[in-house]
């Protein structure tokens, strides 16, 4: 059985060595000028994730991992009552866990409520690997109960919780990188992984463009629910990041802005409510 006590020590290191290696990328190859300074930017970027990493650690500390080893203790869930190798039930449970984060994420731009949370990740004026840690508290929190709640209905080994937490995290990074691939490579990747470019259309202005291409790691369910596009129609390089409002740096680049911005931000058509198809 894997030893649980190794997990966050796991998890920092994965996330550092890819944190690391997208920002290298991104300062060799960018796919993008950015409009905002990277030190404003970064630095509110990041305070989020120390905030929501603390909120996580204090609040429910034991997380999905918990759940799971709760549910296998009490035979709950399904791989706790099929018979099948623990390998199979550790890729089960990777592909059905990513399977949940997709509707999970459809929900949170479909629920006005759930919306008021999640687009404080879209306002982001800019693309790049801290856009991809960019998530208010309380959406971290939500995320959290859903994947517990997934886990006792899953029944997942706690190595299965392990490696979903480390290539959604990890690929989060990547997908939203503001990194140049070769369109070929890119071509063949959008096969396996989300890709930078395929997640990009997904923080265009555009609604219909903000309401497709809801993966994180696996591309095959926008493309199995219908929800895949391509491109965005005004090219990669002319496309406009963020929401129609707000676009003020002032609400959207700072930290503390971004942690009242689901309550206190204006209150206009293109705010108020979840993006339309």
């Amino acid at each position: 059985m894997f030893n649980t006590k190794y997990e966050a020590v796991i998890r920092l290191g994965c996330f550092a060595g890819v944190f690391l290696a997208m920002a290298l990328w991104e300062l060799l190859a960018p796919r993008r000028p950015l409009i905002v300074a990277k030190s404003r930017r970064w630095a509110s970027n990041l305070g989020l994730v120390v905030i929501d990493t603390l909120a996580v650690r204090l609040l429910i500390p034991l997380g999905a991992m918990g759940a799971a080893v709760f549910a296998n203790e009490r035979g709950w869930g399904l791989f706790n009552n099929v018979a099948v190798s623990p390998w199979v039930a550790v890729a089960g449970s990777v592909i059905l866990f990513d399977l949940v984060v997709y509707f999970q994420h459809v929900l949170f731009h479909a629920v006005p409520l759930l919306w008021r949370l999640h687009l404080v990740h879209h306002v982001d004026l800019d693309f790049d690997v801290t856009t991809g840690l960019r998530f208010h508290p309380v959406e971290i929190l939500l995320s959290l109960g859903i994947k517990m709640a997934a886990a006792t209905l899953i029944g997942p080994p706690a190595l299965a919780i392990l490696i979903f937490e480390v290539l959604l995290n990890a690929t989060s990074m990547f997908n939203h990188g503001n990194a140049k691939l070769p369109i070929a490579l890119d071509k063949f990747l959008r096969l396996i992984v989300v890709t930078p470019d395929m997640h990009r259309v997904h923080h265009s202005v555009h609604r219909r463009e903000t309401n497709s291409n809801f993966g994180f790691c696996l591309p095959w369910w926008d493309r199995l629910f219908g929800t895949y596009r391509p491109q965005p129609t005004e090219g990669h390089d002319d496309m406009v990041i963020g929401l129609t409002s707000p676009r003020d740096e002032r609400t959207v680049a700072r930290l503390d802005r971004m942690l009242i911005l689901p309550v206190f931000a204006p209150m206009d058509d293109d705010f108020d409510h979840a993006p339309r198809a």
